[in-house]
């Protein structure tokens, strides 16, 4: 019986879902072997890897994935974390850097490039990235989040506030947005 590539990575992604990695990993990588070069594959093998605890493994497998895809936005936007959780800034910004300029609307990667700078402790380049985030998806809740904090650590005070009568509106009015 010859396994299909799709549906190990679709009996992967379930096993991932119930937390159950070292069955998930195993499935992605049988696929693997029927599929190598299937970008998507490798890409739910790092997740699978980083949901795990494994970063450095899930950085192997996304490196391969966007070898596969160069531009794929998840991939890019996957990569910068994992870069960030592994405490590789420059990495991280390369990657994140990277995404903007295939998808300069994209405001997930205005957030983690956001992200980004926060934790390398840069606030005012934070904040500017979160304001991009929130400028392309005023809704974007947790864009709003990271500005807020962003905002306080920068004692601007009624950035804050703005920053939480919107996450409110947004709280008040599930759905809608």
């Amino acid at each position: 019986m010859v396994e299909k590539a799709e549906s190990l990575n679709t009996q992967a992604i379930n096993f991932a879902a119930n937390g159950e990695f070292k069955e998930a990993i195993a499935c992605f990588k049988r696929a693997l072997v029927v599929d190598k070069s299937n970008y998507l594959l490798w890409f739910n093998l790092g997740i699978t890897y980083r949901d795990a605890g494994h970063l450095q493994s899930a950085k192997e497998c996304l490196l391969k994935a966007l070898e596969l895809n160069e531009t794929d936005k998840d991939t890019l936007d996957s990569l910068a974390l994992v870069c960030l959780n592994l405490q590789e800034y420059d990495e991280a910004y390369k990657y994140c850097y990277f995404g903007i300029d295939y998808y300069p609307t994209e405001a997930r990667l205005w957030n983690t490039c956001g992200v980004i700078f926060f934790n390398d402790y840069n606030y005012a380049k934070a904040a500017e990235a979160f304001e991009r985030a929130v400028t392309i998806n005023p809704y974007y809740y947790d864009a709003l989040f990271n500005l807020r904090d962003t905002y306080e650590e920068l004692g601007n005070k009624v950035g804050k506030a703005e920053c939480i009568s919107r996450m409110n509106q947004i709280k008040s009015h599930p759905g809608e947005y």
